[in-house]
């Protein structure tokens, strides 16, 4: 399988490419290209972001392994399913192997874009709600994965398999263009359930089709997808949601303390000054 997984230098530069459009675009008067341009350039310069402090967190890896091995006993000392069961369950059949090692590797990134996209075409004044969002959650995100934690793929004693290097479907296999690619130690938080779950909320919130409920299949899919090919834990994908719900309560707050604000301003007592000006005119 070809590596479709962008790396840091390249993303970066696409998003100062973009930038660079964006500016021109504002330069002879077409401001929607130019927000478009803008927009896009940062959400690629988010996934540089993501991609370099994976590559970053390999510096240190003591204990990688060992902090993966602690996450998935604590898991089963709590009762929760043993993800190598999981997978073991899917390894008899190829074709659904093989989907999901595609669905990991494309429709991650594929999904978030095509949802902020059609929010920005069709829903102008719900963007930047879902941008802020997908901002601080990732930043959050990132902050975590600074501690090195490896994936269930590289704990073979505990029973996982690594389906995309067995297939020939792994994009950690090998450089693109000669560029170094993402490390492989950055599985907690997993910022594939946090995108996922996002993307279907924003769907579910900003449409108004009864089709919208269809968005839920992305996170099922994701959390299914993650856990079988040994990528993430399910600690993995639960903080990761904790981490949407607190970039949630951020903007809500932020919201609540803009509403006190402009009401306040409004219904101020007049000074001496104003009420002149208004017998004058």
């Amino acid at each position: 399988m070809q590596n479709l997984t962008l790396t840091w230098q390249s993303a970066g530069g696409a998003a100062a490419g973009l930038y660079a459009g964006a500016y021109v675009a504002s330069r002879v008067r077409k401001p929607s290209l130019s927000a478009l341009f803008r927009e896009a350039g940062t959400l690629l310069a988010l996934f540089a972001l993501w991609q370099l402090v994976g590559h970053l967190s390999v510096m240190s890896t003591d204990h990688a392994l060992d902090r993966a091995s602690w996450i998935h006993h604590t898991e089963q000392v709590i009762g929760l399913p043993d993800e190598a069961s999981w997978q073991a369950a899917v390894m008899p059949y190829p074709v659904l192997v093989r989907l999901a090692n595609y669905y990991y590797a494309i429709m991650h990134f594929a999904v978030m874009l095509a949802v902020l996209l059609w929010v920005f075409v069709r829903h102008r004044e719900r963007y930047a709600w879902v941008r802020n969002t997908v901002v601080i959650t990732t930043a959050v995100c990132l902050l975590v994965q600074f501690i090195p934690v490896a994936p269930p793929r590289m704990l073979p004693e505990s029973g996982f398999v690594d389906v995309a290097a067995e297939y020939g479907q792994s994009v950690y296999g090998g450089a693109v263009g000669g560029m170094v690619v993402a490390d492989q130690l950055s599985a907690m938080p997993s910022v594939h359930v946090a995108w996922c779950v996002l993307a279907a909320v924003a769907v579910i919130r900003v449409s108004r089709s009864s089709l919208r409920w269809v968005m839920v299949l992305h996170p099922v899919l994701t959390v299914a997808v993650v856990v079988v090919t040994a990528n993430h834990f399910w600690t993995d994908g639960i903080v990761a949601v904790a981490i949407l719900l607190f970039a949630y309560a951020v903007l809500a707050l932020a919201a609540r303390r803009r509403g006190r604000v402009s009401v306040s301003t409004e219904t101020r007592p007049r000074g001496a000054a104003e009420e002149r000006l208004e017998q004058v005119g």
